[in-house]
């Protein structure tokens, strides 16, 4: 795999689902994820699912975006394995927790 690509794959089982992300998630490469997800997540078989970003070398903003967008539409086991993975993980999880927090009211915002 090319240092400019994203690897995007699928693995199914009875059990769960995980969807593994490769490489350089931004530029085009972060809309091909989102269009990816978009079409795949509706046939989804429910239970348990996994998004595994060990693999994954740089996200840019959109790609945190979409990596966003993907957490908090299901809130996969986020499956991360070098510190700056974990990083990103916590930043992916810890946005979803903060837009929960802004549902509960924006009166603090004199």
């Amino acid at each position: 795999m090319g240092q400019r690509t994203l690897r995007i794959t699928f693995d199914q089982s009875e059990e769960a689902t995980v969807l593994t992300v490769e490489g350089r998630v931004a530029g085009p490469w972060a809309v091909e994820l989102g269009r990816v997800w978009e079409e795949t997540a509706p046939r989804l078989t429910i239970g348990k699912i996994a998004l595994d970003i060990s693999n994954v070398i740089f996200a840019d903003a959109d790609g945190m975006q979409v990596l966003r967008m993907i957490y908090s539409q299901v809130q996969p086991e986020v499956l991360a394995n070098t510190p700056w993975t974990r990083h990103l993980a916590d930043q992916i999880a810890a946005n979803h927790h903060d837009h929960s927090n802004e549902d509960q009211g924006d009166e603090d915002n004199d």
